[in-house]
């Protein structure tokens, strides 16, 4: 096979790449992050380079564009400042870690004694720790090191977690805890002093899975074709960048770092662990694995602490994973008396409505509209991109992420728009874009205002795919409601997680029927409520522990089995009446 050379003049990279590989795979194989939703499918125009020498030239699609011989490639991208939500909801919750530290005293061995040096240490842990250490797993290595060790002192100093000994060391020890939200648009990882709790750093990143596809599905149909190799390859190295950027950020070594827990959607937890995604996107959709997972952090490809664990929360069902449970521990609607619906909006929309009597859960196929693609315009929130847009007395007004001009529209801003052509007479309530002059577009930004020379626009296109996306969870929160016999008067409160529900606007979401007009006051934003709902596991074994009985627990909604879910689905494509 024929081999050119590919190179990527504004990353100063240079490959070489068998003929007939498109541009984008190369792009992958240099180790660039290409933006391409559509997974490499050629339908949404967002991987478009320059190709300035080679044997086509011009403006092209990266996916669409075969390797045929030698090129240089301007990638057109320029570094933007991405608004990555990190911040979230949080309730006080005991400082009562798994992983502790202690001071211990191994007493020798004397003649007779048929205690073995392992039996003597769990001994010593007892006395220090006031609890049994039977089942503390035996751990050969560190057993065979004892008898040299004793020789030394008989004090050290043990860090443990459950029921294993991570480390024996002759001085204190002091180690750290890192949580992590893995999202399917970003990541979002926290350092934190297992002493305390406090946190030290907090880092973000895009998830560069984006790559093979903007949502779950795209993602789970490339793994299922291709292997999870590169998925789970890249969103590792991601998860050990952060990790490597906290600790030079609190000044600490990375091996100091003894445990690590994950959220994030069934979709990413199964591709961050290799397992094929495949009883996902097939009937009865159900996980591989669903429980509350203990690991080895080395076997992943993270370089903390040698022993270091690596801890899941449980995914709930096939859709609503172990970031749901993340929201849940941070807000824990299974303690309150009053009913509470939770909404994480995303690509794939979780929701869990009920109180402590009972919790019911769906997942609705929102798509990634609400995160910019599919959109023409869309992008995510980066600096540039319309997040508000207001229309008063006829004069219409926006703002941009970072004060910049403006070059594309995110999520909470394409509500808004949405919302304000609705009260202008623009959009009617099937959704139909009346424009003045017959285009099927409304531009909000003139190109010669915007700041990348091409107007910003909503097309009929995006109407329909912000309908489809809005129809699917308002038909979620319906059916939820059937679930256990309550209508939308008897939910107290409506809790937002995620950055869009941060940012958007709630009178705009119950404008276009996203959310039941009703509940317009009751809605409280809560952040980022996975990545707290994993900083809560790491500092509190009974909420850890908890989170898997929990999960038991929901009533799970299969939408896709439900007869009605299509009949309110269609009701729902509709915008409300002004």
């Amino acid at each position: 096979m024929n081999t050119h050379q590919v190179t990527f003049i504004r990353e100063g990279k240079c490959i070489l790449a068998e003929e007939g590989t498109t541009v984008l795979q190369a792009q992958r194989q240099a180790g660039l992050d290409p933006d391409a939703p559509c997974g490499g499918q050629g339908t949404c125009g967002k991987c478009m380079v320059h190709v300035t020498k080679g044997p086509v030239t011009g403006i092209l699609k990266a996916c669409q564009t075969k390797i045929t011989g030698d090129m240089t490639v301007d990638t057109l991208v320029r570094e933007k400042e991405h608004a990555i939500l990190a911040e979230g909801f949080s309730r006080p919750v005991p400082l009562h870690p798994l992983l502790r530290f202690g001071k211990i005293h191994i007493r020798k061995v004397k003649p007779g004694d048929n205690l073995s040096d392992w039996d003597r240490l769990k001994l010593a842990l007892e006395e220090t720790f006031k609890e049994s250490m039977e089942h503390l797993k035996p751990d050969l290595e560190i057993a065979s090191g004892l008898y040299e060790m004793l020789k030394e002192t008989d004090t050290w100093y043990a860090a443990v977690s459950h029921d294993t000994l991570l480390d024996l060391q002759k001085e204190p020890v002091k180690g750290y805890l890192a949580a992590f939200d893995i999202g399917t648009t970003t990541v979002v990882g926290y350092l934190m002093d297992a002493r305390t709790g406090r946190v030290l750093a907090v880092e973000s990143s895009m998830n560069p899975q984006a790559q093979y596809g903007a949502d779950v599905i795209m993602r789970a149909n490339y793994a299922l074709e291709n292997g999870t190799g590169n998925l789970s390859a890249c969103i590792r190295r991601t998860v050990q960048s952060i990790l490597d950027s906290l600790a030079e950020k609190a000044g600490i070594p990375t091996d100091s770092i003894y445990q690590i827990c994950i959220v994030g959607n069934t979709c990413m937890h199964h591709l961050f662990l290799g397992i094929s995604p495949g009883a996902l996107v097939h009937a009865p959709y159900n996980p591989a694995i669903s429980q509350l997972l203990f690991l080895d952090a080395a076997s992943y490809d993270l370089r903390i602490h040698p022993r270091g664990q690596l801890i899941l929360l449980p995914d709930v069902a096939g859709f609503v994973g172990a970031d749901t449970m993340g929201c849940l521990l941070c807000i824990r609607p299974d303690q309150q008396e009053d009913i509470s619906l939770m909404i994480d909006i995303g690509t794939n929309g979780e929701m869990v409505l009920g109180n402590k009597d009972r919790l019911a859960a769906c997942s609705t196929a929102a798509g990634p509209a609400f995160e910019g693609a599919k959109i023409e315009c869309g992008m995510r929130g980066a600096s540039g991109a319309v997040d508000h847009v207001e229309y008063r007395d006829g004069t219409w007004s926006y703002t941009t992420v970072g004060g910049e001009k403006a070059i594309g529209i995110c999520g909470s801003g394409l509500i808004d728009l949405i919302a304000c052509l609705r009260k202008a007479g623009i959009i009617d309530e099937a959704g139909k874009l009346l424009s003045e002059d017959g285009t099927a577009a409304f531009t909000l930004v003139p190109a010669k205002e915007s700041g990348n020379g091409s107007p910003v626009y909503l097309s009929q296109k995006d109407v329909r795919e912000v309908q489809l996306a809005k129809a699917a969870i308002a038909a979620g929160i319906r059916l939820l409601q059937k679930e256990l016999g309550i209508t939308e008067e008897q939910i107290a409160h409506v809790y937002i997680a995620g950055a869009f529900g941060n940012y958007m606007n709630p009178e705009s979401a119950c404008d276009i029927g996203l959310i039941p007009i009703c509940l317009k006051k009751k809605i409280v934003p809560v952040g980022n409520a996975a990545g707290e709902g994993s900083k809560i596991a790491l500092i509190n074994r009974e909420e850890l522990f908890y989170s898997d009985t929990l999960a038991k627990e929901i009533s799970f909604v299969e939408l896709a089995a439900s007869p009605e879910f299509q009949d309110c689905f269609v009701d729902e494509l509709e915008f409300p009446e002004q």
